[in-house]
């Protein structure tokens, strides 16, 4: 961020224009990352925050701007989740597992049924978010992300940045219900059981 306002957003050394995404991008992990430690504090549980949070940002931007969600992005983002739950003792495996089919399975089911609807690289991504965050807030991501990917839908009909018959990526929903899930997961799951499952 230092950088790009001291060399007013040019190459030091050719002297091309930076796009002003470099940025918009910068200024948002540091603000996700801000948030994770205001939520987790210093310890274990911020480490994964982080490092989950910086997949999210990658996935969502790429899938954003091309449509697609990489397999080596994916890769990465499977084993690390793995690694650190079972390094750090966070979710166990038959959890992890539980998740990843729960995730991939569902929108592998709408993307059948729907003919489509649901990319290959969406149903990846929720496979490998269910490794990090286990079946029960994996499927609270899920459900965060449809919401939000309606919402979000509608903002951009409305705004004219789509148009009906055009394609909106729904990796960034996923990410951003997958955040929020990550974040906030369980204390959402209790207000809802104690408010609505007496």
């Amino acid at each position: 961020v230092i950088s790009y306002i001291a060399l007013r957003g040019r190459c030091r050394y050719c002297g091309a224009a930076f796009s002003l995404r470099y940025l918009l991008v910068e200024l948002l992990t540091a603000f996700l990352f801000t948030w994770c430690f205001q939520v987790t504090g210093l310890g274990p549980e911020l480490m994964k925050a982080l490092i989950f949070i910086s997949f999210l940002i990658v996935v969502a931007f790429i899938d954003y701007d091309h449509q697609l969600i990489l397999d080596k992005v994916l890769i990465w983002l499977g084993g690390a989740g793995v690694f650190i739950n079972l390094g750090l003792g966070f979710t166990g495996l038959t959890d992890m597992i539980a998740g990843s089919l729960l995730g991939g399975g569902l929108l592998l089911v709408i993307a059948i049924v729907s003919r489509g609807g649901m990319g290959g690289g969406d149903i990846k991504f929720a496979a490998c978010l269910g490794l990090w965050l286990g079946w029960k807030l994996t499927l609270l991501a899920l459900l965060l992300s449809f919401l939000l990917g309606g919402v979000g839908g509608i903002v951009l009909l409305t705004l004219k940045r789509k148009g009906r018959k055009d394609f909106i990526p729904f990796g960034p929903f996923l990410a951003l219900g997958a955040f929020f899930a990550g974040l906030y997961g369980w204390q959402i799951l209790r207000w809802y059981f104690q408010h609505f499952m007496r």
